[in-house]
């Protein structure tokens, strides 16, 4: 991710930007780099809303939107984490979801109560990072029963890395941690990023074969510093000798040498997360990323169906993934996202 993106996806973050650009370009239409907007004759306003790792995406297409095409929209992109996103968004509060998970029963629930009707479009595709700090030479690569011995449900109160050794060793772990306080800075509940952790590392089945309460099972220890500010997960993970904490492949890529990624064996070996182990899923921690689109509201708001085609064009899909830091997702994947919006 660039240094100008990055800037562009705190800035949406903090203060939810109307992006308001002050050029636009020719509308070419198609789903080539062009779009059936309607071009500068297009108004209104659209609010987009939910994953922080989604954000980057949206709000540099939203830019791009407003400088090529609309100039007189007005897009509002804020990141407070996918769960707080669905539960605007199923309220009828916001036009588009940007989600690092699919939409779960109680908010397909939420949305249907509300009337809220909809479409998920599958945008690109992310690593989850594992994270330390590159003093933490002792660290080099976890499988996933280590992860739920230091992330886990039954890894509460553990104050140094060592308190996890005799849990790993239960479940399958390699353990062998060091004698380091364990200080954990991770995505908290109302993060996609946390449940897709979750879910992905196989957390919930292993707690409930454990005998861990189904209302525990599905979620990770207590006794954590958690963040919906990648940011802040980041600077906490260069201001420690040894800590701990995962985030979206993109922003730990952002942070270079500053943090050191932790490789993650899946069964098959050590692997780290790069663009091309993300692609072709050795990395075990990949997950797809989504917009959800109000399609009562796109019917009713010419501006916010420009946007969408827009988002969708390979100036959204392609240009702007590749220019973040995600990777994008195959001709088949982009060719049934668009059809997915087409019969939308």
């Amino acid at each position: 991710m660039g240094k100008r993106t990055k800037g562009l996806a705190v800035a949406a973050a903090v203060l939810s930007l109307s992006l308001l650009a002050a050029a636009c370009g020719g509308d070419d239409g198609g789903t080539d780099g062009g779009t059936n907007a309607g071009g500068s004759d297009l108004s209104g306003t659209i609010v987009v809303s939910g994953s922080s790792t989604v954000l980057p995406i949206s709000s540099l297409v939203a830019e791009l939107f407003n400088e090529e095409v609309a100039p007189n929209v007005a897009i509002s992109v804020d990141g407070p984490g996918t769960g707080d996103g669905f539960e605007l968004f199923c309220a009828g509060e916001t036009d588009v979801s940007d989600a690092s998970r699919p939409i779960e029963q109680e908010e397909i629930d939420a949305c249907a109560e509300s009337g809220v009707e909809y479409v998920e479009l599958e945008v690109a595709i992310d690593g989850i990072a594992v994270l330390t700090n590159p003093a933490n030479d002792a660290v080099t690569c976890l499988n996933q029963p280590d992860l739920y011995a230091l992330f886990g449900p039954e890894s509460e109160g553990f104050a140094s890395w060592s308190d996890a050794n005799e849990l790993a060793a239960q479940v399958g772990g390699t353990g062998n941690f060091p004698d380091a306080p364990l200080e954990i800075t991770a995505p908290g509940e109302e993060s996609g990023t946390y449940d897709s952790f979750i879910e992905i590392n196989g957390f919930e089945d292993l707690a409930l074969e454990r005998g861990i309460a189904e209302d525990q099972a599905a979620a990770l220890q207590k006794d954590y510093q958690a963040s919906p500010d990648d940011n802040v997960i980041i600077a906490a993970m260069e201001g420690a000798d040894a800590p701990l904490g995962f985030v979206g492949f993109a922003y730990a890529e952002e942070a270079g040498d500053a943090i050191k990624e932790i490789e993650i064996d899946g069964g098959s070996g050590c692997v780290a997360p790069t663009t091309e182990t993300i692609a072709d899923g050795s990395y075990p921690i990949s997950r797809s990323l989504y917009i959800y689109v109000n399609t009562a509201k796109a019917a009713e708001n010419p501006a916010l169906t420009g946007f969408v085609d827009y988002y969708l064009s390979d100036a959204g899909l392609v240009d702007v993934v590749n220019e973040v830091g995600y990777v994008g997702l195959p001709a088949e994947r982009i060719e049934a996202t668009r059809s997915a919006w087409a019969s939308a």
